[in-house]
């Protein structure tokens, strides 16, 4: 079958072969046909090694299809179910997921080290144990989640990562209140869905702060009560906060510099949101007086922060009812062949969120 693969990290472009193997199928386990995979950030910072990920791999992780088989013991799903793909399964059994936090569960990470394709010349890993640039992939049971009818495969593939996590940032973690002040830095895909997070919410202003020109002005369009460069965002906290600060910042970038700046932007009493998915040794620092005196909430968000399948319900239930945009989100439909242009479009900020048809 076809996937695109990386061969070493830090290498920049996927190769599409068609030599490749979908393996690890048993108890357990289901067989997914892809038929709609999103791009996302997070792909390509697999890719250049900001997050670990063993090579050779095939990216992606965000996608939704159909099923093909089931294994031993595996309940509620049959062969021709709609699905999208879950890259953080809850096993329901550990402390996080007894406590309710079911999205810190590690039993998906624990995926993530097991080869689940192979090809003549030997294993290959697929991204955060799923890998959906592909036409078939093995997962595990928990990572196949039925989806209505209704929900179209490039709908429930956003939904399966950046939607989620965007949305249940503003929803979930931050919680942001109704009349509030919010700042977004970073707007691609998940960026926009933390836009329409917080409109969701009822917030009175979203400023959003992007240095491409197009994802500003897509901001708007969702949601963005005005949209600025990064070096404007000091003077709309000048004129909307009286220079305060915002009730909620939100850092969707994942690096240290940037949530600097959103710690800088955020009122005494505030909640700064990391939502982006930095590298292990770039270092956020404040110091101690600041953290004490400023009183300002620091909150990580993975995925969400949330249960994933009751967040996947309500982005769905959101979408019926027109209160969130997600076919809109789509700004580039490719073929896996062009996988290498989207990733080019990616990095420049041309693409919002692109569907890879498979």
């Amino acid at each position: 079958m076809r996937a695109a693969v990386l061969h070493e990290i830090g290498q920049d472009k996927l190769e599409v072969l068609d030599d490749v193997e979908a393996v690890g199928f048993g108890p357990g386990k289901v067989k997914l046909r892809v038929r709609a995979t999103g791009l996302c950030h997070s792909d390509v910072s697999a890719m250049s090694g900001v997050l670990p990920q063993p090579a050779p791999f095939i990216p992606g992780h965000e996608g939704a299809g159909e099923v093909i088989d089931i294994g031993d013991g595996v309940t509620g799903l049959s062969a021709g179910d709609r699905v999208l793909v879950c890259w953080l399964p809850a096993c329901g059994a550990c402390p996080a997921c007894r406590r309710g936090q079911t999205q810190l569960c590690l039993a998906g990470f624990m995926n993530a080290g097991t080869p689940n394709f192979k090809r003549p010349g030997g294993d290959v890993f697929g991204f955060a144990g799923t890998g959906t640039f592909t036409e078939e992939v093995v997962v595990d049971a928990g990572c196949a989640v039925p989806i209505p009818d209704d929900v179209p495969f490039e709908i429930a593939a956003l939904i399966g990562c950046g939607v989620t996590t965007g949305l249940g940032a503003a929803i979930n973690t931050a919680q942001v209140e109704a009349g509030s002040s919010v700042s977004v830095i970073g707007c691609g895909g998940v960026g926009i869905s933390t836009i329409q997070g917080a409109r969701v919410q009822g917030a009175a202003q979203i400023v959003a702060v992007d240095p491409v020109e197009s994802r500003r002005e897509a901001a708007l369009r969702f949601g963005a009560t005005e949209a600025v460069a990064p070096d404007g965002l000091a003077d709309a906290k000048q004129r909307i906060t009286a220079g305060e600060g915002f009730d909620y910042v939100f850092e969707v970038v994942g690096k240290s510099v940037t949530a600097r700046t959103a710690y800088e932007n955020t009122r005494r009493g505030g909640t700064l949101c990391i939502v982006g998915a930095g590298a292990m040794d770039d270092n956020f620092q404040v110091n101690m007086f600041e953290l004490f005196f400023d009183e300002k909430r620091i909150l990580p968000s993975l995925y969400g922060g949330g249960d994933v399948l009751r967040s996947y319900e309500r982005a769905i239930a959101l979408w019926r009812a027109g209160r969130i945009d997600l076919e809109s989100m789509i700004t580039h439909r490719v073929q896996l062949a062009e996988i290498n242009d989207a990733l080019d479009q990616m990095r420049t900020g041309e693409a919002l969120r692109t569907c890879i048809e498979l």
